[in-house]
């Protein structure tokens, strides 16, 4: 496994060593051993899986201390672009966003800790993202930021006037008025 470092500090991109052969490819999406080697020591506790059409947009959600959550997220099927918005307003990345194009087929991870926001877009017909946490869910200390914030200039790979976005995702505050406790 590798680490590959992102100009947000803590939000890492993890790159699986992929052994191919005529029959087809294996690798270790996850080994807390290997992962201690590298210096994270996180004890996930919760798998969590969806499956979206293309055009799907989902966030930007995160939760509350106690409950923040640290996400390992990759993709089995299709293609999304997963965005981050960084809350920690000690961090000089404060309200910052990265993107990254995850796919079934790089077997790439992006390892989000605490303090950040999440979601993604579907690009492919259709995308399975499967996603470890640290926390289980919390309702009460769920929030969000409004994917479209003109102030967060997030590319999303997509038109957003298409977009099949949730109605409560649709309502969440920009990024000034949300009520992150980072």
């Amino acid at each position: 496994m590798k680490i590959v470092e992102t100009f947000i500090k803590d939000l890492v991109i993890i790159e699986p060593i992929v052994f191919g052969d005529e029959r087809g490819y294996f690798f270790e999406s996850y080994n807390k051993s290997k992962f201690e080697e590298l210096g994270i020591k996180i004890d996930f506790i919760q798998d969590n899986q969806s499956f979206s059409k293309k055009g799907t947009l989902r966030g930007l959600h995160y939760q509350n201390p106690p409950f923040a959550q640290t996400k390992l997220i990759r993709v089995i099927e299709g293609e999304i672009i997963d965005v981050v918005v960084d809350l920690r307003k000690d961090s000089v990345t404060y309200g910052k966003s990265f993107n990254i194009l995850l796919s079934a087929d790089n077997k790439k991870q992006l390892l989000i800790p605490h303090g950040f926001a999440h979601g993604f877009s579907v690009i492919s017909e259709t995308a399975v993202v499967i996603y470890k946490c640290d926390q289980f869910y919390n309702k009460a200390s769920e929030g969000g930021i409004k994917f479209d914030d003109p102030s967060l200039d997030i590319d999303w790979g997509m038109d957003l006037k298409n977009a099949i976005v949730s109605e409560k995702d649709q309502v969440l505050p920009f990024i000034e008025n949300c009520n992150s406790l980072f």
